[in-house]
Order: C-alpha cells, then sequence, then structure tokens
C-alpha cells in the first residue's frame, strides 16, 4: 500500500460524510451525532427529524471499479450498525421510531462529492 493511501480514503470518507450530512440538513435533519463510536463499531452519523431517529451509513467512491459505492453495505454490516444503534439508544435512554438510512457519494479524481444518492431505509 502507497504511503499515505489510509489518510487519503479517510479524508475522502470524511468529505463524503460532510456532504451526507450537508444533504440532510437540507432535507430537514439535525444532525445529533456524527462518527459516533462504542468498542463494537462506530455510527457515521445520528439525525432527527420529528419524531424519527435516523441511523447512517456513508459510503464514499472515487469509481465504480468495486461497484455502487451502497453495494459495501454487506448483511454482517448492517447488522453490527443495527446492534451499534441499540447500543446508542439504550445509553442515550432514547425511544424514537428508527430507521437505518445509506448515503452513497461518488467524488471526483480530485476527491470532490459529484453525486449523492440516498436510500432511506435501506436495512
Amino acid at each position: 500500500m502507497p504511503a499515505g493511501e489510509p489518510d487519503g480514503r479517510r479524508a475522502l470518507g470524511r468529505r463524503g460524510e460532510d456532504a451526507a450530512c450537508d444533504f440532510l440538513s437540507r432535507q430537514g435533519f439535525t444532525i445529533v451525532e456524527r462518527n459516533w463510536r462504542s468498542r463494537a463499531g462506530e455510527i457515521d452519523a445520528i439525525a432527527v427529524k420529528g419524531g424519527l431517529m435516523v441511523f447512517v451509513e456513508v459510503k464514499s467512491r472515487k469509481s465504480m471499479a468495486f461497484g455502487e459505492p451502497e453495494e459495501s453495505v454487506i448483511p454482517r454490516k448492517a447488522g453490527r450498525i443495527r446492534r451499534l444503534a441499540g447500543e446508542y439508544l439504550s445509553s442515550h435512554r432514547c425511544q424514537a421510531e428508527v430507521r437505518f438510512d445509506v448515503i452513497s457519494v461518488m467524488m471526483d479524481a480530485r476527491g470532490e462529492p459529484v453525486g449523492l444518492r440516498h436510500i432511506p431505509d435501506a436495512f
């Protein structure tokens, strides 16, 4: 792996998450958490609108060489996000209607967002 590659992926992911959160904000959601972590993993974003709490997985890519970004949210990953959401709700003593969304962000060669797809209730 070339030197600096992990930082490049991390920066790409951060820009994708920024674009996804900006999108959700424009849709009337309030972002209550970003990159919420526990020992079991991380949730990219948690947003609320009315009585709905949305746990969001963001996937960003520069090319389609490995398929659509959202295709990488396999059942095992979805299950982990569901468990993390349960942990979040329990630790914050929250009761809300819950939904799991995926937002895929396509980036240009410079790592700038050029396309975004929101998949509500993805799993």
